[in-house]
């Protein structure tokens, strides 16, 4: 089951055929985990959204508008989930599991996220692990959740677009040297 979702974006095209648009609804719970639980970092998520947009551009059942609004919406509210899961959880969590956490160690990351938090949640989403653990230590450093929510939206529609977009014109590539043979 691991590899199977280590893997997944090589299984896309036969979840399309077994499950027509229910693919809509695992792919949000896939982004949505992945983004939503730092326990989910090992989910495919930069290599799925290309994957994605290339199945976009060669297929008539899934539409790159529709899949890219619903995937965006997924992994702003998985940020989201995974901000506050922090924030309630966070040092309490680490603390109560952890002999190597101290005290200096919640205000420097309380600093850190003042300082530089905005950079961090933006850069996050295009670092695989990194982007399951930051929105967890964001919240956990109390970091201003306007500020987080705004570079949660930004950095959330520059990753799904960006990927989707490269897939998608990959798919056409590929799909216009096939048909020019």
């Amino acid at each position: 089951m691991l590899e199977f979702l280590m893997h997944l974006e090589q299984w896309l095209p036969t979840l399309l055929d077994q499950y027509g648009l229910w693919i809509y609804a695992i792919l949000f719970l896939i982004i949505f985990a992945e983004t939503g639980s730092v326990f989910m970092f090992f989910l495919p998520g930069d290599s799925l959204l290309i994957a994605i947009g290339a199945l976009c551009s060669t297929t008539d059942v899934i539409h790159l508008p529709y899949m890219g609004a619903l995937l965006f919406s997924a992994a702003v509210l998985g940020y989201s989930v995974n901000y506050y899961t922090g924030k309630v959880l966070g040092f309490k969590f680490f603390h109560a599991h952890s002999r190597f956490l101290k005290p200096e160690y919640i205000k420097k990351t309380n600093h850190y996220f003042t300082k530089h938090g905005g950079k961090t949640i933006l850069v996050a989403r295009f670092i695989p692990f990194v982007r399951s653990f930051a929105p967890f230590a964001a919240g956990a450093g109390h970091m201003n959740i306007l500020s987080f929510t705004a570079y949660n939206i930004a950095g959330s529609l520059i990753w799904i677009f960006l990927l989707l977009g490269i897939g998608y014109g990959a798919g056409n590539l590929l799909e216009v040297a096939v048909d020019s043979f």
